[in-house]
């Protein structure tokens, strides 16, 4: 760790974040694509491709040989993440609607992220964060404002929590079984054996939903499908802004970045209360990824 200087990739990783999103806005979001993802709902794009090159090309000349890399669009069965430091990339996110075109950019070394850099181009919105030194949000209104934006007030129960969760491009089988039955008893009343969560949200994006709760926008987040850099980038911001990243299972309290099973929760006073709370409304087993308890 000694070795790599986290400030200069992190400094790196913004500017090359602003490029890329020039690139996005640029690009012509249409839904012609060279090829297409397990559900048509998200079309690979040519620009997927385009900015993944870039930023790639961009950090090979930058930082060498020393590095790994990890993106989606270059993503083959059966690539693992290993101990060198890996810079994991997702460059658009949610094809289906470029509004959803956010950045994400981060470093991962033996294993854990270390920085996080996610940008959304269509509003301007920069949040970063480097292992040890903070998370923080840069915007038209927000000058470098360190996450969370408020005081945290303490997580007393699910049922004064707002509650992201996604649908994923899986909509068949157990796992998506599992999750209806989970979204249901989260949002069904106590009389039922619910925890009646104030509401749930579906924003999109593994890394928005992450840096929503970083902010505390949002209290938790639940997913199962995604991928290493789905969350690499949003689990720093989200750890350095006081939250904490746990398995989405029961029990898996230091999960690992490429499982596959996450959840999110804020910063605040009764995280391990709410965090047991929420596995105890888990309807069920999934089958995607591992974890560290089953």
């Amino acid at each position: 760790m000694a070795e790599v200087d986290l400030q200069a990739i992190h400094d790196h990783l913004s500017t090359l974040a602003y490029r890329a999103g020039a690139r996005i806005l640029a690009a012509n979001p249409t839904q012609s694509a060279a090829g297409t993802k397990k559900n048509s709902a998200d079309i690979v794009t040519a620009t997927d491709r385009a900015v993944e090159e870039l930023v790639r090309e961009e950090l090979r000349g930058r930082w060498g040989e020393g590095f790994d890399f990890m993106g989606e669009e270059t993503y083959k069965e059966g690539d693992v993440l290993g101990e060198r430091p890996t810079f994991i990339v997702d460059p658009i996110d949610g094809t289906t609607n470029f509004v959803h075109g956010e950045g994400y950019l981060g470093l991962a070394v033996d294993r854990k992220p270390v920085v996080g850099v996610v940008y959304n181009p269509f509003t301007r919105t920069l949040y970063s964060a480097i292992r040890g030194q903070g998370a923080f949000l840069t915007s038209p209104f927000y000058d470098h404002a360190r996450l969370p934006l408020r005081d945290p007030e303490p997580l007393t129960s699910l049922s004064q929590c707002l509650v992201a969760v996604e649908w994923g491009s899986e909509r068949e089988g157990k796992d998506y079984e599992v999750k209806v039955e989970t979204f249901r008893r989260l949002g069904a009343s106590k009389k039922d054996g619910g925890a009646m969560v104030h509401g749930l949200r579906s924003l999109g994006s593994a890394e928005l939903n992450l840096c929503k709760v970083a902010e505390g926008a949002v209290d938790l987040y639940w997913e199962n499908g995604c991928y290493a850099w789905d969350v690499c980038a949003g689990w720093v911001i989200l750890e350095e802004a006081g939250g904490k990243m746990v398995g989405s299972m029961p029990g898996d309290w230091e999960p690992k970045v490429e499982q596959r099973r996450y959840m999110a929760v804020r910063g605040g006073e009764g995280q391990r209360g709410v965090i047991e709370e929420f596995w105890g409304c888990v309807v069920g087993r999934v089958e995607v990824g591992f974890d560290g308890v089953s």
